[in-house]
């Protein structure tokens, strides 16, 4: 059950895997730093599916699930510590097969490219857009949401709709924060444009990852209560497990782990504090992933 209080320290995955026949886990920040696999998080993942359970990994990444697939297996991610990935830009990518014709700004990186790829789209400048698909910013290396000012503000009074990949604020990538698309999104939402967001937290993503949670499961429906929701995002990963019902296993030591001092030995009372300011339950927490 979800501790709305003052959820506990867990000691591992293990103490909690004995109520749940499934996982959704967040993958930057619990699975990879965004650099390389955390081994320990793979090890329990693995030792849960051992033990017959399921895990579906759940991502906010503007791609496709073979790109995040090859992304796994490039930073030493174990084949055996999942059985299917599921991504905000298959999501978005769902969205412009069903607007075929349409004219596409695309806003981000070329490596996104792929998420456009045999749809009936075709990709143009701004001036020539009657959307605009946001999968990040240009170079995350060197770039931030400020860089983006005058270019939001022209798209946003042309009326354009603004299609976000990446719900994402920030994420790790290594020991460094990135700027995600849900930064540029927020812009141009203030910027008065109007803003669709694919990915957590929001609904439909998971109620497509309960129906395919039930094809792993073998079953025709799947009892919320039977799944645990592992993540370090607030506004992401554990509002959306809230909204939909789902108990949550908090990760500190991802992208909020400053506010919690001690990356390893956090602020049990700051990790408290900062989800009653959200309005916020977890069923536990724990520094980084393990069994």
């Amino acid at each position: 059950m979800t501790n709305t209080g003052h959820p506990p320290r867990a000691s591992g995955l293990a103490a909690l895997a004995p109520n749940y026949r499934a996982l959704l886990c967040d993958v930057w920040g619990v699975v990879h730093d965004g650099v390389k696999a955390l081994h320990d998080a793979g090890v329990a993942l693995a030792r849960f599916r051992n033990g017959g359970g399921k895990v579906l990994l759940i991502t906010n990444a503007p791609r496709l699930r073979a790109q995040v697939v090859a992304q796994l297996d490039r930073f030493g991610v174990q084949r055996d510590a999942y059985d299917d990935v599921m991504t905000s830009g298959e999501a978005a990518r769902a969205y412009l097969a069903a607007s075929p014709g349409v004219a596409v700004y695309h806003l981000g990186p070329d490596r996104d490219l792929p998420i456009y790829e045999n749809l009936d789209v075709t990709l143009v400048g701004p001036e020539a857009a009657t959307v605009v698909c946001c999968t990040g910013l240009f170079d995350d290396d060197v770039e931030t949401p400020d860089d983006y000012q005058d270019r939001l503000a022209a798209l946003a009074a042309r009326g354009l709709p603004m299609i976000c990949a990446n719900p994402d604020i920030v994420v790790e990538r290594g020991t460094k924060l990135v700027w995600c698309s849900g930064a540029l999104a927020e812009r141009y939402r203030a910027l008065g444009g109007t803003t669709l967001l694919f990915g957590k937290p929001h609904p439909p993503i998971y109620a497509t990852a309960f129906a395919r949670i039930a094809e792993l499961v073998g079953v025709s429906n799947v009892d919320p209560a039977a799944i645990l929701a592992i993540g370090d995002g607030l506004e992401t990963d554990v509002r959306g497990a809230n909204q939909a019902g789902l108990d949550v296993l908090f990760i500190s030591g991802g992208i909020h782990a400053e506010a919690f001092g001690e990356r390893h030995q956090p602020d049990a009372s700051a990790i408290h504090a900062m989800l009653a300011r959200a309005g916020l339950g977890v069923r536990a927490f724990m520094p980084r992933l393990s069994w």
